[in-house]
């Protein structure tokens, strides 16, 4: 069929799933056209089936079908979508930017805003990515994620090459995440390891995991390491936690696994996590801090993100002074 198309991988595209590599190059394809096709091997690699999951290499070429096909209810092809940004959009986009280079843009991300899109999810980080292109030629792309209701430090690349290397280092736990978190109570040890394994229940659309029962089907290995900076009396502190491992709500699992959810984290910590006063009901967990690789080869960056309004209350009604915390990191605790 001469509207097949056969589109060869990039060198910076090596290692990127090709469902992936698919949303990248094709945006306006349905994800069940997709999965349509890769079961009904209509796209194919070097000419073999393959898998939404599969990892491409550089120079192999991956079968496109007419594009007409990506919609069976549509008897005709109708162009992408191209999403416009309002002047708020713009400003509300380019006001979160912290850190910006020819390689790499982090921004501070608020509470509330989901980072990809979902059932009743209109407005999204991913969304508004048109918004942060500047001087390049393409969108920046997400290398990772936060919950909707958890602020700080989210890292975009700018390019399919920085894409890949962020991608590497935050899979093999170069870079270093460290959070802070309002938390009940005071653990003792005041500083520790949390090695539990969690796992998904209750459906894909869940978003919700708990600690796994022995040899239980699913079951992911997770660690944090956690230290308390300061102690609120006896009935809440701020700790630091820095994930050794990237499970779902991982953080909000393991914290309140110990007895000592995240303030206002009640889809883990219940009733325990609403001390209520003065404090309100947001969930007090923030992306402070990221170190990794500069992928442009120039040393390692280190970016921190300010904390959100709800926070930087509560750190002042409690006297907390962040900027002790910052130079130190979770081997000097």
């Amino acid at each position: 069929m001469s509207d097949v198309e056969l589109v060869e991988v990039e060198t910076a595209e090596t290692g990127m799933r090709l469902d992936r590599w698919f949303r990248a190059h094709y945006p306006s394809v349905p994800h069940g056209a997709l999965q349509k096709w890769l079961r009904t091997g209509q796209v194919r690699v070097d000419g073999g089936r393959a898998k939404a999951n599969a990892r491409l290499e550089a120079g192999q070429r991956v079968r496109v079908p007419p594009m007409r096909t990506a919609n069976p209810k549509s008897r005709t092809s109708r162009p992408p979508t191209v999403q416009t940004l309002s002047d708020d959009d713009l400003r509300f986009i380019q006001d979160m930017v912290i850190y910006k280079d020819s390689r790499v843009l982090a921004i501070n991300k608020p509470p509330g805003l989901a980072v990809q899109g979902g059932t009743k999810t209109s407005r999204h980080v991913d969304g508004l990515l048109d918004g942060l292109k500047f001087d390049a030629k393409e969108r920046p792309r997400l290398v990772h994620r936060l919950d909707k209701d958890t602020s700080g430090v989210l890292l975009l690349a700018r390019d399919r090459a920085s894409a890949s290397a962020l991608g590497d280092e935050l899979k093999t736990r170069e870079a270093r995440k460290t959070y802070w978190a309002l938390l009940n109570g005071v653990p003792s040890p005041q500083r520790g390891e949390i090695d539990l394994p969690l796992v998904k229940k209750g459906g894909a659309q869940s978003e919700r995991v708990h600690v796994a029962e022995e040899n239980e089907d699913g079951a992911r290995y997770a660690v944090t390491r956690y230290a308390v900076l300061e102690p609120a009396g006896s009935k809440l502190c701020w700790a630091a936690l820095w994930p050794l491992t990237g499970r779902t709500h991982q953080l909000r699992a393991h914290m309140a696994a110990i007895g000592h959810p995240v303030v206002g984290d009640g889809k883990y910590g219940g009733r325990d996590a609403h001390p209520g006063g003065e404090i309100g009901p947001n969930l007090h967990l923030h992306a402070r801090k990221i170190e990794f690789a500069n992928p442009s080869g120039n040393g390692r960056l280190k970016i921190m993100a300010e904390l959100p309004d709800h926070m930087r209350k509560i750190w002042g009604l409690f006297g907390f002074d962040p900027e002790l915390a910052d130079e130190l990191g979770e081997d000097e605790f």
